[in-house]
């Protein structure tokens, strides 16, 4: 079952964000957008790389009112260690939120059982708490935070100007689709 259009399910866990531990819940991401980012592991190889182009991309999501949520089936307290242990890591200022027993991680299908950790998901949330957008990379695969924006931005023109939408490498303040049936066959 896709989860896109589907509530995010009810969560309660504990994150890290700018030096100090934080509760963050469901409840509490609703009303603004959002980005949860699912990563392996934290002292991995691939994941500080992506946590830090998010990092450095970080005030671009800001402006567009998205937070982001990096969450791993690492503790809150392994986060802080490695945010006070890794140059690329203590650049982040956004919610590292903690899933060790894989609750969060469990309600957007991304847990890989067999190891307790979770894939490498990127869901969009709106401000109902409705999943936008889905990607899941494998493993080795690392994700870039300005496709990201990209998206981000996509799905907010589209939430904001219904009957709309956005075609293949759409730019923000290019020009959009309006389906209707005067195009079929013409694109």
């Amino acid at each position: 079952m896709s989860l896109i259009n589907t509530e995010i399910k009810p969560f309660s866990a504990q994150a890290f964000k700018n030096g100090q531990f934080v509760t963050v819940t469901d409840a509490s991401v609703k009303g603004n957008w959002s980005v949860f980012f699912f990563y392996p592991a934290d002292f991995t190889f691939v994941c500080p790389t992506e946590l830090e182009d998010l990092a450095d991309n970080y005030a671009e999501f800001q402006k567009l009112g998205v937070e982001i949520y990096a969450v791993s089936t690492d503790t809150h307290f392994s986060h802080k260690a490695w945010h006070d242990t890794s140059p690329a890591i203590s650049k982040i200022a956004y919610t590292m939120i903690g899933d060790p027993t894989g609750t969060i991680t469990r309600n957007f299908d991304v847990m890989i059982e067999a190891a307790g950790l979770a894939d490498r998901g990127t869901f969009v949330v709106d401000p109902e708490g409705k999943i936008q957008i889905v990607e899941v990379n494998a493993g080795g695969i690392g994700r870039d935070a300005s496709e990201l924006l990209r998206k981000v931005k996509a799905a907010q023109y589209v939430a904001s100007h219904p009957g709309e939408v956005c075609p293949a490498k759409w730019q923000e303040g290019e020009k959009t689709l309006a389906p209707s049936l005067d195009l079929v066959g013409k694109i």
